[in-house]
C-alpha cells in the first residue's frame, strides 16, 4: 500500500515534460493534454481534437526529441520575428531553428496563436468548431502548398 501511494504521489509531482521523456502512448498523451486543448478551443475556436491530433502527429505523442527537449509539440519553427528561446536540429534542411518553450502549455498556446493569426489558415475559422473533418482536410491542403509560400512566416 505504501509503495502504491508513493508511486501515485510521485506521479502527481512529476511535471508532464518529465513524464513525456518516456514512451507515451496516444491515449496517455490525450489524457495529459486534453484540458489544455479544450481551453485553447474555447479561446481560439480551434477544435480540441484537431489540436490533440496535430500534437500527436507532430511530436510522436510527445516522444520526439523536439517535444522532450524543447516542449515543442507542433514542430513550429522560429520563423521571421521569433525572439524567444530556440533549439537547432535537422528537419527539411540542416540545422533549422525551432521554437523552444518552458512548458507544453506554451507550445499549445503558441500553436493556437500561430493558426489564428496566419492568413493562410483564416478560411478554417469559417468552419464550425465541430467540423473536425473540414479542419483536418483544410490543414492537409495547406500543408501541401509549396514551401516557398510559407517561408515568410
Amino acid at each position: 500500500m505504501v509503495r502504491v501511494s508513493f508511486i501515485l504521489f510521485a506521479f502527481i509531482l512529476v511535471p508532464a515534460s518529465v513524464v513525456l521523456s518516456q514512451n507515451v502512448q496516444k491515449e496517455d498523451y490525450i489524457l495529459l493534454y486534453k484540458d489544455i486543448a479544450v481551453k485553447e478551443m474555447n479561446q481560439y475556436h480551434i477544435p480540441a481534437s484537431i489540436t490533440l491530433a496535430q500534437g500527436i502527429l507532430e511530436s510522436a505523442s510527445g516522444n520526439s526529441t523536439l517535444a522532450r527537449k524543447a516542449n515543442n509539440h507542433f514542430g513550429i519553427k522560429c520563423h521571421k520575428g521569433w525572439t524567444g528561446p530556440s533549439m537547432r536540429m535537422d528537419d527539411d534542411e540542416a540545422n533549422e531553428c525551432f521554437r523552444k518553450y518552458s512548458d507544453p502549455y506554451e507550445s499549445f498556446n503558441d500553436h493556437s496563436v500561430f493558426l489564428s493569426t496566419r492568413d493562410r489558415y483564416a478560411f478554417l475559422f469559417d468552419l464550425e468548431i465541430t467540423d473536425y473533418k473540414g479542419w483536418a482536410n483544410g490543414l492537409k491542403k495547406r500543408a501541401m502548398l509549396p514551401t516557398q509560400n510559407i517561408r515568410n512566416y
